[in-house]
């Protein structure tokens, strides 16, 4: 395997048990049991708005990344993968530091659009090796 392949599978790990575990430290602190606000600033749902959407993508990410990494990938795979978890850690930023949540922003729409276009181009990697 890859020795970057794994950094990048870890790092999709550590990102989303991160944004778990700030959650729950948000929640012991603001004694929110259940639910978040609705404010579109409130640290809480920014949180949990992060936290959902890599829960969404960070799992086929990282199953792609590693049965493209067990294929003894190419220098252009490899940079592919690096470049989806860049964009995964940009749209997280976009969330939790950058304007509000109604509202869009740079990092949050290149993190999202890197996702998508990267993550297609993984699958279509993986296709061309059957």
């Amino acid at each position: 395997m890859h020795p970057v392949v794994i950094t990048c599978v870890a790092a999709l790990g550590l990102l989303l048990f991160g944004l778990g575990l700030a959650i729950s430290m948000q929640r012991f602190r603001t004694r929110t049991l259940d639910g978040h606000s609705a404010e579109p600033t409130d640290r809480l749902h920014r949180l949990v708005a992060a936290h959902a959407n890599t829960a969404e993508f960070a799992p086929y990410l990282a199953v792609l990344f590693l049965y493209l990494g067990s294929q003894a990938p190419g220098t252009a795979t490899v940079a592919l993968i690096v470049a989806a978890t860049l964009c995964r850690f940009l749209l997280v930023l976009g969330l939790l530091v950058v304007g509000r949540l109604d509202r869009p922003n740079p990092l949050r729409f290149t993190g999202a659009l890197g996702t998508y276009l990267l993550g297609a181009a993984l699958c279509l990697v993986a296709l061309a090796g059957i």
